[in-house]
Order: C-alpha cells, then structure tokens, then sequence
C-alpha cells in the first residue's frame, strides 16, 4: 500500500524535459527517411533537424504542451480536481514556445518552477503519428540546458521541502543526473517516495552508469515491455517473461530495505503487470475499439499520472494502476495528450483522502 498523505499543495514534485511537441499524421516514408521506427523514442540528432520543420511545411502538424513528467502531472491534475498538487521542474527557452508550454501547464493546474535558458529555445519534440503507433524525436534544447543549482533557489527549495512525492522520467537522467540524485537522497533522508519511469530503451542502453545510482533510490519503477527488456538486457537480469523480471527488478538492492520496491509494467492493451512486495497481479485493460483509438502519443504519460493521482491519496497499487489504465484510455481518444471534460475515475472505497 502507497503511504497515507493528506492532499496539501505541491505534495508531489516532477522534474523533467519540458517540450512543446509538433505532432502530424505521415506516411511510414518519413520514418524511413529520418531513420526512425514506429512506437520508439529517440534523442535528435544533426540528421533529424530538418524534421521539425517539414512537419510544419509539409504535413498539418499541430502545436500541442508536451514533455513527459509535466504531461503526467497535468494528468494528475485533471483527475485531483484540485490545483497546485503538483509542481514542476524543467527548463525552457525564453520564447513563444515556453509561453505556450506555460500557459497550458498552468491552466491545467500545475505549479511551475522554470528554469529559462536565454542561450537556446525552448525544446521540441517530433511526433510522428502512423496508423495508431507513434514515433517520438526530441530536439532538448533548453530543456538540457537544466541545472542542479536551480533546485538551491528559494522557490524551488521551498517546492521541494513541501513534497511528499517525488516523480522523474529516464528522460532526464541524459540531462542532470545530479538533480535527480539531490531529489532521491533528500526524499530518502526524509522519508518520503521517489518514483521513476524508465521512458524509453535508450535511457538503460546509453546511460547504465547515472541509472545504477539512481535505482537503488526508487520506491516505484514504471516501464512498458521495451523499456523493461532494455533494462534487463543493460543490468544482466535473468527471467523467462516479464513477470519474472518484474520481480527480480522489485528485488534489486534499494536504500529504504523497510518499503519493497514496487515494478509497473505496461503492455499496450494487454494486462498491466503490478509487482507489489514480490507478487505478481495482472490488470486487465478494457479493450478499445480500432475507432475509438485517435492518437497513442501521450498514452503511457497519461498512465503514470493517473497512478500518481491515486498515490498521493494513499489508495492500493491496484486502485493506482486502475487509473492509470483510465486515464490511458482518455488520451487515446484525443490528439496529444490532451484531455475533455471532467475526470469521473471512481476510486475504490480503500480511498483515505484528508
């Protein structure tokens, strides 16, 4: 069971890449022609740069806030109904796109401690959508330009010594592993959780050294079945499925030996794998039909905030990942992620709000 908190302001904290995504449905003749691959995340590199703009030239690409920790609580946001929950790092440039980025950000109800880069813009994310799969190049720009002196700042200390909960994406481990390791150690000195996404593939192939820091930090690891392949494969994991590596990530060694690590693993429509103090339960995801599904983009960002919606309620893992599968399936049936209407998530009765 998550810990019980009461739902005060800026209980959780995020940090990660914030980018203004530039989102188009193409042709699989563009992946081919950037080198990319459906359902993947990649860094730019010089190759890609053309790419953001033929998606503004050629196709009818659509501006829409993105980056994948402010995405999430955003998120969570939108199903707690109750603004400034959640507060969030990153950096961005001193530019329209950071405007629109703030602008969004706020209106969904997120507390927003930017650090501006005056040197490069704000960055940018390529979506390439084919059918109902999703190709994903980020440009960083300013979000890399992030540093470890921003969370010594006033504000961002008093953001900081306010949370309960701490959330970062594996994303960021590319930009400034030392902050992600002062938000662990604090949120472990005090006692407090940290939870971590593994984000995508690349995040354990290229950066194995900062992530075997890290990890031992983390009370809750979120992953679809790539991203845990991946990790298994860079940290020499054994298991016949991923239950079993889900199991045998949740037994790594971790500096709070008192709270069991717990592993979410998501698969697209198939069950979601919950590993909670070393058994296993399988979720079922209520299946959406192939015209109901407009956009995966955001899907998996969408899962985690709604899991960290429930969290920081105390509700059961179950419960976290009920809504996390809920909210998923919102997103998909919008362009982005974006979302309408008000959040009706029920939770189960084992809900302890203050």
């Amino acid at each position: 069971m998550p810990s019980k908190f009461c739902l005060s302001e800026g209980i959780l904290v995020g940090i990660g890449n914030p980018l203004l995504d530039i989102s188009a449905c193409v042709g699989e003749d563009l992946l081919e022609k950037y080198d990319l691959h459906p359902n993947d995340a990649i860094m730019a590199e010089e190759k890609h740069m053309p790419l953001y703009h033929e998606l503004m030239d050629k196709y009818n690409a659509e501006f829409i806030a993105g980056g994948s920790v402010q995405n999430s609580l955003r998120v969570a946001q939108w199903i707690l109904k109750k603004p400034n929950i959640c507060t969030y790092f990153g950096c961005v440039g001193d530019d329209d796109y950071a405007t629109i980025l703030r602008e969004r950000a706020t209106a969904d109800g997120v507390k927003l401690c930017y650090q501006v880069s005056k040197e490069v813009p704000t960055g940018t994310c390529a979506v390439l959508v084919t059918g109902t799969k999703r190709s994903l190049c980020a440009n960083l720009a300013a979000a890399q330009k992030f540093t470890a002196d921003h969370l010594a700042k006033e504000e961002s200390r008093k953001a900081i010594e306010a949370a309960k909960c701490f959330y970062v994406s594996g994303f960021f481990v590319a930009v400034s592993p030392e902050s992600i390791m002062q938000l662990a150690t604090h949120a472990h000195d005090n006692g407090h959780k940290f939870l971590m996404n593994l984000s995508a593939p690349f995040v354990s192939q290229f950066f194995k050294e900062p992530l075997e820091k890290i990890i031992p930090y983390v009370d809750v690891l979120f992953g679809n079945e790539t991203e845990v392949d991946a990790f298994a494969k860079a940290f020499n994991i054994p298991g016949a499925n991923l239950e079993e590596i889900g199991v045998k990530i949740s037994e790594m060694a971790q500096t709070n030996a008192k709270s069991p690590r717990t592993v979410v693993i998501t698969q697209g429509c198939d069950p979601v794998i919950l590993v909670e103090n070393g058994k296993v339960t399988l979720i079922p995801v209520p299946p959406l039909t192939r015209e109901q599904i407009i956009d995966t983009n955001g899907a998996g960002d969408a899962f985690t905030g709604g899991f960290i919606s429930q969290f920081v309620l105390g509700n059961s893992y179950k419960t976290c990942v009920e809504c996390g599968i809920y909210a998923a399936r919102h997103i998909i049936q919008h362009s982005g992620c974006a979302f309408s209407g008000d959040s009706d998530f029920k939770p189960s009765k084992d809900c302890k709000e203050c």
